[in-house]
């Protein structure tokens, strides 16, 4: 099991294996399946996320009435300012995002809360590019490996690093995974993660009422759109200065020190505002 990106790269490139199959391999060992059967459950996931899109009803309303409806808003040409393709992306972020708070089936990568951000790149660039399936998971693994890093180092956890090891930690592992599906390097992969990360050091987990809905669900589409932007920087030959490795650690390094109100309590942040008070106490009185 990979602790290190670095490691990840190195095995790659002294293997001259692609980074996908190189954490494949790892997996398979750690774990003592096949091949075979890793693959057809990764082709499970992958064809899951596309279910939990169709499966999107905006008539439906999560059960704290918070939410719901929002993504279909963000169908279509728009008022002009972003492209179809990001208006894309934006409106399947909200749509997952949705869809967890209704209760549907989606795929927790890394977390539940953080449910929309790889699916919300991923699907609109196979309708974009046209890759098929089994490229689509091979980016699966790049973000799995990637998340995988993320777990060991710091936390995917937004009770234990606030939202940067949530939504965060998905960033960064779409952003990498956005890099391999266009054919970038192991070490364009870690650049774009390690930006993507750096750019969401710090960010509170702040559910108002204790939901999983504000500001979550929006931070999704924001998560989303970082990944892309790093990704797009990376493939440009941007680097991170930091290492990807190091920008974990720093990450899991913040999140232990942010104060226990922002780490999912919904005690600080956006959930102690006036507003958000209001919402926690009519959803105790309901």
């Amino acid at each position: 099991m990979f602790n290190s990106v670095d490691t990840m790269i190195q095995v790659a490139l002294r293997e001259e294996k692609p980074l996908w199959r190189v954490i494949l391999e790892d997996d398979l060992k750690d774990r003592g399946k096949t091949e075979k059967s890793s693959r057809a459950k990764m082709l499970t996931l992958w064809q899951a996320m596309g279910a939990a899109e169709r499966d999107y009803d905006p008539s439906r309303r999560s059960p704290s009435g918070l939410v719901g409806g929002e993504g279909a808003k963000m169908t279509g040409d728009g008022v002009g300012l972003c492209s179809p393709f990001l208006r894309d992306i934006i409106s399947t972020a909200l749509k997952m995002g949705e869809c967890n708070a209704c209760m549907r089936r989606i795929v927790a990568a890394p977390t539940a809360g953080s449910c929309g951000v790889l699916p919300a790149v991923l699907l609109p660039i196979q309708r974009k590019f046209g890759f098929d399936d089994d490229r689509m998971t091979q980016a699966l693994y790049v973000a799995a490996g990637f998340g995988q890093v993320i777990a060991a180092r710091a936390s995917i956890a937004g009770a234990e690093g606030g939202c940067q090891a949530e939504v965060g930690a998905a960033s960064g592992m779409a952003a990498a995974a956005i890099v391999a599906l266009l054919d970038g390097s192991p070490h364009q992969m870690a650049h774009a993660c390690a930006m993507a990360l750096s750019n969401v050091l710090g960010l509170a987990c702040d559910p108002v009422a204790g939901l999983v809905e504000v500001p979550c669900i929006k931070r999704n589409v924001m998560g989303a759109t970082n990944a892309l932007a790093c990704a797009e920087m990376a493939l440009s030959g941007l680097e991170s200065q930091i290492p990807c490795d190091e920008v974990i650690d720093a990450m899991g390094a913040v999140g232990a020190s942010l104060p226990a109100a922002l780490r999912e309590t919904g005690e600080g942040g956006l959930a102690a505002t006036p507003s958000g008070r209001r919402v926690a106490e009519f959803m105790r009185g309901r």
